[in-house]
């Protein structure tokens, strides 16, 4: 393996581990909050477009389920709807 393989390999193996810590950090911090909070935050948040806070819609396109926001334009997936 070239140094240059190994550098990579160590770059990915420390960007998976920061990721990991950050998800188990807002698992814990939303493990932390009562229900009603909860449904709060779930009603503020639910179909808003993550890029400019409008209202999103589902929509099929060629097949797949996709979140569309019509303000900016942005599309979003779930997890696992390309897999579909």
């Amino acid at each position: 393996m070239s140094g240059e393989d190994s550098t990579e390999t160590r770059r990915r193996s420390v960007t998976q581990a920061e990721i990991r810590v950050k998800r188990e950090e807002a698992q814990r911090r939303h493990a932390g909050l009562d229900e009603d909070e909860r449904k709060r935050l779930k009603d503020l948040h639910w179909m808003h477009c993550p890029k400019c806070g409008d209202d999103m819609a589902e929509v099929q396109f060629r097949g797949v389920q996709i979140d569309k926001c019509f303000a900016c334009g942005g599309v979003y997936l779930d997890d696992g709807e390309l897999e579909q």
